[in-house]
């Protein structure tokens, strides 16, 4: 009787928890893109233009601050996985004398931090990945949307000879069978958004523990 008691006083709280936890990996994938085209032009101009400048010395400064600015990117993307997920990522490698790399007399010392080679390398990477779990993310929740809706908006639609999606796929013309169709993509949509978006946020996420803050066995 008690188990059950606590059953019922959870399930309701549970599920603002389980709403807020759905909003903030939406967030994490629709931001991903913009951070990820601004990580991915600043790492490849970066590292390009260093490494074809380094017989001018100028090289060396510019790559240190390139993989700075990694180590940025790097710190930013592992707060958002932690705040998304819960679960922080290990310390980085190198404690404070690795974030502190790149001030006063010690900047040069970035250059030669594996780390921050990897965080430029995560950065280069986590771009492709960005743009499919953003796409992938917009596409679940606009269809969603839109197809539970088109039944209120599909007039506004201009006509040609095909009659909607379902007489173009099927054959079948009119706007019933089409209203119907669309609706049933639209709940298809959202039924699956909760478990599309975890696997997104999981990959994604992935990405970054296995590069930013790789775990020693």
């Amino acid at each position: 009787m008690a188990t059950m008691t606590t059953q019922v006083q959870q399930g309701p709280a549970s599920f603002p928890r389980r709403r807020g936890r759905f909003g903030r990996e939406v967030g994490y994938l629709l931001s991903g893109l913009p951070l990820g085209i601004a990580a991915f032009v600043l790492m490849v101009t970066g590292f390009a233009l260093g490494v074809s400048t380094l017989v001018l010395v100028v090289g060396l400064p510019v790559l240190a601050g390139t993989l700075s600015v990694a180590r940025f990117l790097a710190r930013v993307e592992a707060e958002q996985i932690a705040a998304v997920t819960g679960r922080p990522l290990p310390a980085r490698p190198g404690g404070a004398a690795a974030e502190g790399a790149g001030r006063g007399g010690s900047r040069w010392k970035g250059v030669a931090d594996p780390q921050a080679w990897r965080d430029l390398v995560h950065a280069v990477l986590a771009f492709p990945v960005r743009v499919a779990t953003f796409s992938f993310t917009l596409t679940w929740l606009v269809g969603g949307v839109g197809g539970l809706t088109y039944g209120l908006w599909s007039w506004s639609i201009p006509r040609g000879d095909e009659d909607g999606l379902m007489e173009l796929a099927f054959g079948l013309d009119g706007r019933g069978p089409d209203i119907a169709f669309n609706t049933a993509l639209g709940v298809f949509f959202l039924l699956t958004a909760v478990p599309m978006v975890r696997g997104l946020t999981v990959a994604q996420a992935g990405l970054g523990r296995v590069l930013l803050r790789p775990e020693r066995l």
